[in-house]
């Protein structure tokens, strides 16, 4: 049955990314270059040119219209009025972005995934903004690194800027283990994989949540084996967020799924899954569930974003009034290089379609908003009474609800001083050495990866190699003990014949041009 769900998945992945290619010929070719001085003459009679935004996973919350009071504020300051759209619930956010494209209904200024920058790229769809960013977002233009625009031009045939990157210059994620079950088991935080399992044994058998019953699931991921990078990132494999990434093994930048440090870390975490040791709904888990399990005090380890532990901490605190998360180093193994992946540069943040380009002058002005420093206090803490609220003369962030219009947020770009600036403003003061001590500890064991830049278009004419989707089914099959570990050699095989030889070398290539 697994195989049948993930044959339907590529197909109609498939037909999508057909019908999406085809529809952008036709985009590209309704594109009216008049339409640019349309929307600056309106911009300059007064009027608010309105600008749709599309960001996939925005989290809790609804749309705002033109009537919230951010939407608002943005407009009085720019001249654009944005129009926030995401994925509807249920859907995959790489799915619906190419159906939006094949639709036709496309938004001014989009966050892509899935590697929906390089088709539009490819096929003539998407804006060149190598003349445009100086003019219309110089805060953008001198913000982003030299090195991070040399990475997005080593993305495009002609050697042009078609997006703005991803900036992130600190450790992103981390893996994180309960300080405080720690304590009611009596052990430290562990060193090495022989260590850790043995905690996770003592979380399993022990109740360190307190509530009587054996609960607890000692770590945890999530579908297709996302978010638990720490089993694969202790045998040293380049991981992000559940996906191989390419860094060198045996003298040559290699895809991480088809190393023998991958072999090693699937054996290990087939071994905690057969114990239960690995919570058992892994592979089955959708992000809400898995934060659920994590906010509701039944998770001892995970890895994920430190930066964005606040939410998930208050949570716990309603359960666990004693709840403390620390950092863990990267459990060691004997004949491996354990460390925390880290890409810092080159991913695709904002690309503006080229059947958009009547309003890029505006969609520009409005990404330049959020990057400009003049503009920090308003981006980090938003609108008193919707964002936040005023405490003891000091703003303090309001949690999101359901019910609440989300804000908008554009900047991606991420110093060590923005982040030990936003810890020190956005948390509050009692949890902040928590943060910092998380930091520090994923710092230590951060790397930044050879592949940290590479872009999609090593993968053109091989979908389901750049989608992971071969890697995910082994995976999963194999950690659950429906296949033995040696079929990983099989899967070695069939990625290589599916197109993984001729993408590596097209790695290689790469990486030879981009690291002289």
């Amino acid at each position: 049955m697994m195989r049948r769900l993930w044959g339907k998945s590529a197909r109609k992945a498939g037909m999508i990314t057909l019908a999406a290619v085809s529809a952008i010929s036709v985009l590209a070719g309704c594109a009216d270059q008049g339409d640019t001085a349309d929307s600056a003459g309106s911009a300059q009679a007064g009027k608010l040119v309105q600008v749709k935004v599309y960001k996939s996973n925005m989290g809790v919350g609804t749309m705002p219209d033109s009537n919230d009071p951010h939407v608002k504020y943005v407009a009085e300051k720019t001249g654009v009025e944005y129009k926030l759209s995401t994925t509807p619930p249920g859907s995959e956010a790489s799915e619906y972005l190419n159906l939006m494209i094949a639709s036709g209904d496309l938004p001014d200024i989009l966050r892509p995934i899935g590697g929906v920058e390089q088709t539009l790229i490819n096929q003539g769809g998407a804006l060149a903004l190598d003349d445009l960013l100086p003019k219309y977002a110089p805060n953008v233009w001198k913000n982003v690194p030299q090195e991070a625009w040399d990475i997005v031009r080593s993305a495009a045939p002609d050697g042009r800027i078609y997006y703005i990157p991803k900036v992130f210059l600190v450790p992103e994620r981390a893996p994180m283990i309960r300080k405080d079950w720690l304590d009611k088991v009596g052990m430290d935080v562990p060193k090495t994989a022989e260590e850790y399992r043995e905690v996770l044994r003592a979380f399993r058998d022990k109740d360190p949540n307190g509530n009587g019953v054996k609960d607890e699931l000692p770590t945890s991921g999530r579908e297709h084996g996302k978010w638990m990078d720490h089993l694969f990132g202790m045998y040293g494999v380049a991981m992000w967020e559940g996906n191989p990434e390419w860094d060198i093994y045996e003298g040559s930048i290699q895809y991480a799924g088809v190393s023998k440090n991958m072999k090693a870390a699937i054996g290990y975490m087939r071994e905690l899954y057969k114990e239960k040791l690995l919570d058992n709904e892994t592979f089955l888990n959708k992000g809400d569930v898995w934060q659920a399990k994590i906010n509701n005090n039944l998770v001892g380890s995970w890895y994920h974003l430190p930066a964005n532990i606040m939410d998930r901490y208050n949570a716990m605190l309603k359960g666990a009034p004693d709840a403390y998360v620390v950092g863990m180093p990267m459990p060691k193994v004997e004949g491996f290089q354990g460390f925390v992946t880290q890409k810092s540069m080159g991913e695709p943040e904002w690309v503006i379609p080229i059947a958009s380009q009547g309003k890029a002058e505006a969609a520009l002005k409005l990404l330049d908003f959020f990057y400009d420093p003049a503009n920090e206090d308003f981006v980090r803490f938003g609108i008193e009474g919707r964002q936040h609220k005023v405490v003891d003369g000091k703003k303090v962030l309001l949690p999101p609800e359901d019910s609440k219009p989300i804000a908008l947020g554009m900047r991606n770009l991420t110093t060590k001083a923005d982040m030990d600036n936003r810890i020190k403003l956005t948390i509050p003061e009692q949890q902040q050495k928590m943060v910092q001590d998380i930091f520090a500890i994923s710092t230590a064991d951060a790397r930044r990866i050879a592949g940290d830049g590479l872009p999609n278009t090593v993968y053109q004419g091989f979908p389901d190699i750049q989608s992971h989707k071969l890697f995910q089914e082994y995976l999963t099959k194999i950690v659950i003990g429906e296949w033995p570990l040696d079929k990983f050699d099989e899967f070695v095989d069939r990625w290589n014949k599916a197109g993984g030889e001729t993408v590596t070398k097209r790695v290689q290539e790469w990486y030879a041009k981009v690291k002289k």
